[in-house]
């Protein structure tokens, strides 16, 4: 069954087309990644599908009863408030206590234990946490969901993923995480060029097609310009249309050289822009650092070396970024010192990014750092260093503000590059990103001669560009891991494979403390109910919305409207019923896999 349509959607922003007469169609079921290029459109796509923006041309439709859930990238609450009620806000006041413990369960298992706090005082990623809450905890049958790993750390990301997999309804979301992507996704809608291209089958699948449809694309174009250069010599022999035949293969040549050519894809250019690194690099002399009473960092010494590869992670607030601003002297440690050595000459990319004039131009920005650029193919200026960065000529001469989020990444990592860094850190390069971006950054990384410090919750990019993991556990402890994210992942694993095992030898122990006790278990009933709940409450909404179509259908009948109006009321105090008992029975359940005593 078809959900939600959108045909022949147009839309011009700040006098540039990013959509053209393009139609989507989400059926049930439907798990959906939207990629391309920043700037090109996907964010605008999403807002239309939400309704939280008008395209210039086209409709989109939803089946009647379809209730949308949508998470933007910047979540939107008001100034003040708890985070329990800006969580609930968008819930018809008589939903809010019937969902409180569902939002309490699972801004609990984002990581946001105080649902008092005002939500002014939530940092980024901890807004981004409570925005993702407020998405799911609404009834919905379609979630849509822009850059939904951005700001959250690896354990957060990793706990969306385990909830959008249990997600009953579509899915539609636009995101750089590549495993994100692979994990969720049944369906590839690439943006590009104000057009829309879909692909059955999760990321890798669509980078297969879409290789082989480039690989197609350029075969048949070589055999296009063969023709046509023998058809050319014909041409200019000077045979002139006297028969059929000369007519037909004159039209032939006219069909050759009018052909619509294949676009070639825009591919981002990057070339290793360092300069020399002596010996002596970044050195960590017994540093410590504690920010309002929390201890982030805690005697801690090393020595970076030239070529290093090192991954940072850990949950938000951890102290993460607050290392790489101690090494490029944003912040002091509270002990300690940090020796940068003579050559040393860092490229730092923040998570906040630099403030930009929104006024000036594209190509004013860039060559405030330099007219010209040494690189490995010569000098190259500073316009030509923007198309390799994916800035026309025409963009060029564009305002700051007319760029998209991404693009604005985009630039604030080239005007970085130019400065011929030979250390880079950077602090969650990823959000904003786009993966063609993505992918070309992580091979100028592998090519780079210095050291590369980041900060990332982004696995895959961590997978290609780390050969060390420190996670920092925040209590000022950093726990150093040799190899990529995959290997720190699965030492990990090990590590509480083993502790399982003491615990185990402790437990049992501790058994004779809890004989009076039993241990929480499902009664034969609760068991039946819990595996039926789910296809119950399918039903029950399955049921309203054919009433709810029946009520639309029947609007001159006002005796038959009545019975159903009634059925639809009786339908959803049921329903909510249902609900109420599914919160209880899957938080039974948690108990009951931790291995809970009943009280």
């Amino acid at each position: 069954m078809i959900l939600l349509s959108a045909q022949n959607i147009s839309k011009t922003y700040m006098e540039r087309k990013v959509l053209d007469d393009v139609s989507f169609f989400l059926n049930e079921g439907d798990k959906v990644g939207i990629v391309g290029i920043n700037g090109t459109g996907k964010s605008t796509l999403l807002r239309i599908l939400a309704g939280a923006e008008e395209s210039d041309d086209g409709t989109v439709l939803r089946t009647n009863g379809i209730k949308v859930s949508y998470l933007p990238q910047i979540p939107e609450f008001d100034e003040h408030g708890t985070v329990l009620e800006q969580v609930l806000a968008h819930l018809p006041n008589d939903m809010k206590e019937a969902k409180e413990f569902e939002a309490k369960s699972i801004l609990g298992k984002m990581g946001i234990s105080d649902y008092t706090r005002d939500i002014s005082t939530l940092s980024g990623g901890e807004r981004r946490r409570a925005g993702i809450a407020s998405a799911l905890v609404q009834p919905s049958d379609i979630l849509l969901l822009d850059e939904p790993t951005n700001h959250i750390d690896n354990e957060t990301v990793q706990l969306l993923e385990t909830q959008l997999k249990k997600y009953r309804g579509a899915i539609v979301m636009v995101t750089h995480d590549r495993y994100f992507l692979n994990s969720i996704t049944k369906k590839i809608v690439e943006v590009d060029r104000g057009k829309i291209y879909e692909c059955e089958g999760n990321y890798s699948k669509y980078l297969e097609m879409k290789a082989q449809r480039e690989a197609d694309a350029e075969a048949l174009e070589r055999k296009n310009k063969t023709l046509y250069r023998r058809e050319l010599e014909w041409i200019r022999r000077g045979v002139r249309a006297r028969g059929t035949k000369s007519k037909d293969r004159i039209a032939r040549f006219e069909e050759l050289e009018n052909r619509e050519k294949p676009v070639e894809t825009e591919k981002l250019q990057l070339q290793s822009l360092s300069s020399r690194l002596g010996k002596k690099t970044i050195e960590f002399e017994n540093i410590s650092k504690t920010i309002d009473g929390k201890k982030l960092i805690s005697d801690f010494s090393y020595i970076i070396s030239r070529d290093a590869r090192i991954g940072i992670v850990g949950h938000n607030g951890a102290g993460k970024s607050t290392l790489l601003k101690i090494i490029n002297g944003n912040i002091s440690a509270d002990s300690g010192n940090v020796i940068i050595g003579d050559t040393v000459q860092i490229g730092y990319f923040s998570q906040e990014c630099e403030n930009m004039d929104p006024s000036q131009r594209v190509i004013e920005y860039i060559r405030e750092t330099a007219d010209m650029v040494h690189t490995p193919d010569g000098v190259v200026t500073a316009s030509k260093m923007l198309e390799r960065f994916l800035f026309t000529s025409e963009l060029q001469w564009n305002r700051i503000e007319k760029l998209s989020g991404g693009e604005r990444k985009r630039l604030y990592l080239l005007k970085i590059l130019m400065t011929s860094p030979n250390i880079l850190l950077l602090d969650e390069p990823t959000n904003d990103l786009d993966i063609a971006t993505l992918t070309i950054l992580e091979e100028y990384l592998e090519n780079f001669s210095g050291a590369v410090i980041s900060v990332s919750h982004d696995r895959y990019f961590l997978d290609k560009t780390s050969t060390e993991i420190w996670e920092f556990s925040g209590n000022g402890t950093i726990n150093r891991y040799n190899g990529n994210y995959s290997d720190y992942a699965e030492k990990v694993k090990s590590e509480e494979r083993e502790t399982a095992k003491e615990n185990t030898k402790s437990d049992n122990k501790k058994e004779r403390v809890f004989q009076g006790k039993k241990k929480l278990k499902f009664s034969f009933k609760e068991q039946r109910e819990y595996e039926m709940i789910d296809d119950e409450i399918a039903s029950l909404e399955e049921e309203i919305a054919k009433t709810e179509k029946e009520i639309s259908g029947n609007s001159s009948d006002y005796v038959k409207l009545q019975e159903l109006s009634d059925k639809k009321t009786e339908l959803e105090n049921t329903l909510e019923e249902k609900m109420e008992r599914w919160v209880y029975l899957n938080d039974l359940a948690e108990r009951i896999e931790r291995g809970e005593y009943a009280e």
